[in-house]
């Protein structure tokens, strides 16, 4: 009786920190879990009182505000809330999440990682719902940012799986890219290269070319963007018919900003593009990378033909491309 009252107290043991051990793995495992999020997705974490006032009306206008440059209104960011109650499983996957909470102290807080990975989760909370949207008003263009490049990081991971052989652009360029391999190589001329990946009732299109060093002036730096990729369309982009071309679409003035690519001066402008004497239409990015060492001018743009489908993520994917870019010294 003692021999088997030992063996099942020894076996009890044996289970109880098996379990213990298997709940702490779990623990480890959850705070680590990858992060397999839609692209350009946000949880807000958030009470449906806050989230059906004013705060909620807040984080809408920063993170769902239209997307510059696309014909049609698209978000900037798909947005999915949970009350706080709620606030666990799959809501916990996403790259991005924002917390927001009334409390005893005005506080907002960012934490790299911290249910997922990769992750930004932002923590907001204040005594009020007026203190709580003054934070989030004062933080939104620094969670943008993050949330933009986290997005931008894990597509170029995806594109890893299955990269196009870019041996061409090298040594046409001397530049490396990460190319999804459903691009091909439709066009390749002097100083000109054009990829483009086939969509349901679409298309999505990558090219790349490069101009002088004094093509395009900082006091004129748009119209003389607008001028030049113009020419490029004559020269290179027509539709069915060769007496179309592809141009800049006149109604609306392209946004245009200044940024840094591959650690050089750039200018980044978007808008839409039209088939002169044809029906087609759609936005394009277009990065002007001044390469001071090489002493030329790098042009990378994207544009797709979507008539049928949301073009958000479909350029975002254009964006995140080019934005891969290193020139090769």
């Amino acid at each position: 009786m003692g021999f088997i009252y030992l063996m099942n107290k020894t076996l009890f043991l044996w289970l109880l920190i098996s379990i213990i051990t298997s709940s702490c793995s779990f623990k480890d495992e959850k705070l680590t879990k990858d992060s397999f999020a839609n692209v350009n997705t946000i949880s807000v974490i958030i009470d449906d009182q806050l989230w059906n006032g004013e705060v909620g009306d807040s984080i809408r206008n920063k993170f769902a505000s239209p997307v510059l440059g696309l014909p049609q209104e698209e978000p900037l960011f798909s947005i999915n809330q949970y009350p706080v109650k709620l606030f666990e499983g799959f809501s916990t996957d996403s790259r991005n999440i924002i917390i927001v909470k009334k409390s005893n102290e005005n506080k907002f807080e960012f934490k790299k990682n911290e249910f997922a990975n990769p992750q930004n989760a932002f923590h907001i909370s204040g005594k009020t719902s007026f203190e709580i949207i003054e934070l989030l008003e004062k933080n939104a263009p620094e969670i943008v940012q993050k949330m933009r490049a986290i997005e931008i990081a894990h597509n170029q991971r995806m594109f890893k799986d299955s990269l196009l052989n870019t041996k061409k652009i090298q040594k046409k360029f001397n530049i490396d890219l990460l190319i999804p391999s459903k691009y091909e190589y439709v066009m390749r001329r002097k100083n000109f290269i054009w990829l483009k990946r086939e969509i349901i009732s679409g298309n999505t299109s990558l090219i790349i070319y490069q101009v002088p060093w004094n093509s395009i002036r900082p006091n004129d730096a748009v119209s003389n963007i607008v001028k030049i990729r113009d020419s490029i369309g004559k020269a290179y982009i027509h539709g069915s018919d060769y007496a179309t071309q592809m141009v800049t679409e006149a109604a609306y003035s392209p946004y245009f900003s200044k940024t840094k690519l591959a650690g050089n001066k750039s200018y980044e402008t978007k808008g839409t593009w039209q088939m002169k004497n044809d029906f087609m239409s759609g936005p394009f990015i277009n990065y002007v990378i001044f390469d001071k060492p090489n002493k030329r001018i790098l042009v990378l743009e994207g544009f797709c033909y979507a008539p049928s489908k949301e073009k958000r993520d479909l350029m975002f994917e254009l964006e995140s491309i080019i934005k891969s870019i290193q020139i090769n010294k």
